[in-house]
């Protein structure tokens, strides 16, 4: 059996619905194919964070209203440091979104296979898994794959897209160039109820160097909480997996009241969270979210990305699909804009996630956000992917943070019990 589309989109979660989602609305043939069989399918093990950059490409999607409707939370983030709390209070308009969401993958996920499903020209293939890729002359042209019944079909593309996630078998399939960088923390992750956080709507992130903390506010009421340890720490926290997962947010500076709040999902793990990047194109392939780039959760860009990597893939290839014009220019196109909006953050955030000392750079950007609400704006500006790193280390921002650190502003008293509590 055979079936022609003019794409195939090999997984079905953020990155692959929004992908078949866009393209489809540019008046193109997609088959997206998804290995699980649950329309309501979701990723358990996530941040449930989706970071302020990818904010227009939701509103282009037209589900803000539908995720703001089910209870996800629009709201910034307050971080503690050793010198205090990072909190962007300027209410500064620079023409970047300053606020990202929060909203669980179990209500996000089945939201966005509604939206790719009910697009004209796209169609939904649960339960399908690939099995090979069709190739002539050295150009993928296809996927051979094969649903749960063991009856097989190939699907014909000219373009297929690969957004089945970090362990991407599209990508081994079709051996695309890989790099790993090695992690240096392991994640716990819970949900809890009645849960009031400090920081009122907003987010909270605790740095202890190297250990890491976060609480994420999100749909009905739940918050998600992570801790990230330092690696070596992994067989005394086994030891007792939910105590030391609770007691560690109980020491934290404005601690979220964990003892009385109510645990409604077990302690989940992700030991491995090795850094991977990969060339996003092939002849006749592309790859997107965390199949391009899986980068340490800690910094929530995953969600994001996914939305971000959909939304260029379509915006460069869709004119080649629907013309006949040059497909392999519009996948350099691909290419080359991934790299730039991405490469230097994921190298960043890959460096940091070994969980070394903090370099002089970071002291001095850390520091001075935490002293001076102008660099906590900026700080936030690249913490929300807004902006890249030659712009968050121009000579202007590196200028104020070395004036701001020199006058060594006052911190306000509840700051500096924060800090002495730490």
């Amino acid at each position: 059996m055979k079936a022609q589309y003019d794409v195939a989109v090999v997984g079905a979660s953020i990155a692959g619905c929004s992908a078949a989602t866009l393209l489809g609305r540019r008046g193109l043939s997609v088959a997206l194919i998804e290995r699980k069989t649950d329309p309501s399918a979701y990723k358990n093990i996530c941040t449930h964070f989706i970071q302020p950059s990818a904010v227009p490409v939701i509103e282009r999607l037209g589900v803000a209203e539908d995720i703001e409707a089910a209870g996800g939370v629009r709201g910034g983030i307050e971080m503690f440091t050793r010198w205090g709390w990072i909190r962007d209070t300027t209410e500064k308009d620079d023409g970047y979104p300053s606020r990202g969401y929060s909203i669980r993958r179990q209500t996000l996920d089945p939201m966005l296979r509604r939206l790719a499903a009910d697009t004209t020209g796209v169609e939904l293939m649960l339960g399908h898994s690939v099995r090979a890729l069709s190739v002539d002359d050295g150009r993928i042209t296809g996927i051979e794959v094969e649903d749960r019944n063991k009856e097989q079909r190939e699907i014909k593309a000219r373009l297929v897209v690969g957004a089945d996630g970090r362990d991407s078998h599209l990508a081994k399939l079709a051996n695309l160039p890989e790099k790993t960088k090695p992690h240096g923390r392991f994640a716990y992750f819970a949900h809890y109820r009645d849960l009031p956080l400090a920081a009122a709507g907003n987010s909270q992130m605790w740095m202890l160097e190297p250990d890491v903390a976060y609480a994420f506010p999100n749909d009905d009421g739940v918050t998600v909480l992570a801790c990230m340890p330092a690696r070596e720490k992994l067989s005394s926290f086994k030891e007792d997996i939910e105590g030391n997962f609770e007691r560690f947010f109980a020491e934290l500076p404005l601690a979220p009241p964990v003892a009385s709040a109510r645990r409604v999902s077990k302690v989940m793990g992700k030991i491995d969270m090795t850094n991977v990047s990969r060339e996003p194109v092939g002849p006749g392939l592309a790859l997107i979210g965390d199949a391009a780039i899986a980068a340490d959760p800690l910094w929530g860009v995953g969600c994001g990305w996914a939305f971000q990597s959909a939304d260029w893939l379509a915006d460069c290839a869709a004119d080649a699909l629907l013309t006949g014009g040059d497909l392999d220019r519009a996948l350099t196109r691909y290419r080359k804009k991934h790299h730039a909006a991405l490469a230097g953050h994921h190298s960043l955030i890959s460096d940091f996630s070994s969980g070394r000392a903090y370099n002089p750079i970071e002291r001095l950007m850390f520091s001075a956000a935490a002293r001076d609400p102008e660099m906590a704006h900026h700080f936030y500006l690249f913490g929300g992917r807004n902006i890249g790193v030659r712009q968050f280390l121009a000579p202007g921002p590196l200028a104020r943070a070395l004036w701001v650190n020199a006058r060594r502003r006052r911190i306000p008293a509840p700051e500096r019990e924060d800090r002495v509590a730490a």
